[in-house]
C-alpha cells in the first residue's frame, strides 16, 4: 500500500474525519473526536527507520506485542503510549494485513464509546 491508500482506505470507514493538530507532517483520523491513526506525512528525520512510511494505531496491548514479536515492521510508536499504540511499516507489509490493522484499530475506539454512539456504527457494520 502507498500513502494514498492508506488514506483513502481509512477516510472510507463510516464516520472518520482527518485533521491535523499536530502539524503538518502528521495526519490524525478519528471517530467521534478519538483517534484511532495517525499517518506520518513526512519530515524530522532522525534515523533510518523514521524515513520509512508508517503510521501509528491503537491496539490492544497484548496484540501490540504480539504483532511486533511477528513483524519487524510494526514497532513501539515514537510519539504515543507505547504499550498501546504501535508504528505501522504499511509499504514493507501485505496490503491486506494494512486494511485489517487498521480496522482493528477503528473497532476498538468504536467498542470504547458510549453505547448509544456505538450503535450507529454497529448498524454500518
Amino acid at each position: 500500500m502507498d500513502i494514498e491508500q492508506v488514506r483513502a482506505y481509512t477516510l472510507s470507514l463510516y464516520g472518520v474525519t482527518e485533521d491535523q493538530p499536530f502539524g503538518d507532517d502528521n495526519i490524525t483520523y478519528r471517530v467521534e473526536g478519538k483517534i484511532f491513526l495517525c499517518l506520518w506525512l513526512g519530515g524530522g528525520f532522525h534515523s533510518l527507520n523514521d524515513s520509512m512510511p508508517r503510521f501509528a494505531c491503537k491496539l490492544a496491548p497484548e496484540r501490540n506485542e504480539a504483532l511486533r514479536e511477528q513483524y519487524e515492521t510494526v514497532t513501539p510508536a515514537f510519539h504515543w503510549n507505547k504499550k498501546h499504540w504501535s508504528d505501522i511499516y504499511y509499504e514493507q507489509l501485505d496490503p491486506c494485513l494494512v486494511r485489517a490493522w487498521i480496522k482493528e484499530s477503528y473497532e476498538l475506539i468504536i467498542s470504547t464509546l458510549p453505547k448509544a454512539k456505538r450503535a450507529k456504527y454497529l448498524l454500518q457494520a
